[in-house]
């Protein structure tokens, strides 16, 4: 018997150490797999009250509009100001990552997007028309008249944050909106002592 197995052609033991191999690649790959599947597998359910829906479908144009403002500020030589560009690139980060919080909670909510205040003037809001009135303001008063706008959103915000952590329903959110009014007030602090505009542009 085990002089048969030595008699055994090589081109066999070679066939038998493919399939081996191939069968061990398989599993790996199919374990990696898995993990992969698991990774992507979207986060747990969230219940969203109507309070909930209503403070992540305002904050979140509210947040798309003071990144578009940092985007403009971004081409107007007048804020060139060491300190005052460190502020907007804090508020950048900020905003984006919390954007990317809030369209998730919206998606385990199962809910659908839906900007509900388009064309208001909401307060804190810098809309089309704000941000169009700052494009053809003179440079020397874009750096006051920007702060005015960012103040008042970042004041906004933290009113609506209160009011989610007071009636809100998803313990998500309401976490999530207590973290936001931190990073606000931080924000706030970072711009105290710089003018700020006045008038209808920060209402």
């Amino acid at each position: 018997m085990i002089g048969s197995a030595l008699r055994t052609p090589a081109w066999r033991i070679a066939g038998v150490v493919v399939a081996l191999a191939a069968t061990t690649l398989a599993v790996a790959l199919t374990r990696h797999a898995d993990r992969v599947d698991q990774s992507a597998a979207p986060a747990a359910p969230v219940t969203l009250s109507g309070t909930d829906d209503a403070f992540i479908q305002l904050l979140l144009p509210m947040d798309d509009g003071v990144l578009a403002l940092i985007d403009h500020l971004d081409t107007r030589r007048s804020t060139t100001d060491p300190a005052l560009r460190t502020v907007l690139g804090d508020v950048r980060t900020a905003h984006r990552a919390e954007v990317v919080e809030l369209r998730g909670l919206l998606a385990a909510g199962n809910v659908p997007e839906r900007n509900i205040h388009e064309g208001h003037q909401m307060p804190g809001m810098v809309t089309d028309e704000r941000l169009a009135d700052l494009r053809a303001a003179p440079d020397a008063e874009v750096p006051s008249r920007a702060v005015g706008l960012l103040r008042a959103h970042l004041e906004q915000t933290v009113v609506l944050c209160r009011g989610e952590r007071t009636a809100g329903g998803s313990p998500q959110v309401k976490e999530l909106a207590g973290r936001i009014q931190v990073t606000r007030a931080a924000e706030l602090s970072a711009l105290a002592g710089r003018p700020g505009a006045t008038g209808d542009a920060v209402n």
